[in-house]
């Protein structure tokens, strides 16, 4: 651009800024008190903070959702696994009354009556397990009250004090949580015969 060139812009700009000025409708807009610039400035900033806190509590929301909604889903069969632990119990008794010579002496109609008897607690746990639920026995484990109901105290040198040394009932676990715990007789150290 030349300096003339340069210089009609400028003339131009100039006589339409005199002439903006110099029409009585023109607009001028007044300037804004620095307390409204202030208080303007304080509003935006809580409403930002307002908008900030709720999508932290959305954010929140959400995930307390989608925690509740796996939990119901993991948990959710917990009351009726917990009835169908029963039935999982009187077959295990009624197969633990049977001893080797009963099924030795047995004739093969019987036979064939045990066998499905035993497949079908089979089923039954593993259908248990595919939901959730997990059969556990502590033998010999230490006693730990958060999985173990002591029932009684054996005295019994084979497994150190303070352990399991029978259970009388599997417990089960369903996830992390316990849904029956293990009901067990806790060994104690022999009591120890007067020496002479």
């Amino acid at each position: 651009m030349t300096d003339e060139t340069a210089r009609k812009v400028d003339d131009a700009a100039a006589e339409a800024a005199n002439g903006a000025l110099a029409k009585p409708d023109a607009q001028v807009p007044e300037l804004v008190p620095a307390e409204q610039v202030t208080a303007a400035l304080e509003a935006a900033a809580e409403f930002k903070d307002k908008h900030l806190r709720l999508l932290a509590e959305m954010e929140n929301l959400r995930r307390r959702t989608e925690k509740e909604v796996a939990d119901a889903r993991q948990y959710g069969v917990s009351r009726f696994a917990g009835d169908v632990l029963a039935v999982a119990d009187n077959m295990h008794r009624a197969l633990a009354t049977l001893d080797e010579e009963v099924r030795g002496a047995a004739d093969s109609k019987l036979i064939l009556l045990i066998e499905g008897v035993e497949l079908t607690e089979r089923e039954l746990l593993k259908t248990l397990e595919k939901h959730g639920v997990k059969k556990f026995t502590p033998q010999g484990e230490k006693f730990d009250p958060n999985l173990h109901q002591a029932m009684y105290e054996v005295p019994n040198s084979d497994v150190p004090a303070g352990h399991v040394a029978q259970v009388i009932q599997s417990g089960y676990m369903i996830g992390e949580r316990m849904l029956r715990p293990a009901l067990v007789g806790v060994s104690k150290p022999a009591a120890k015969t007067a020496s002479n």
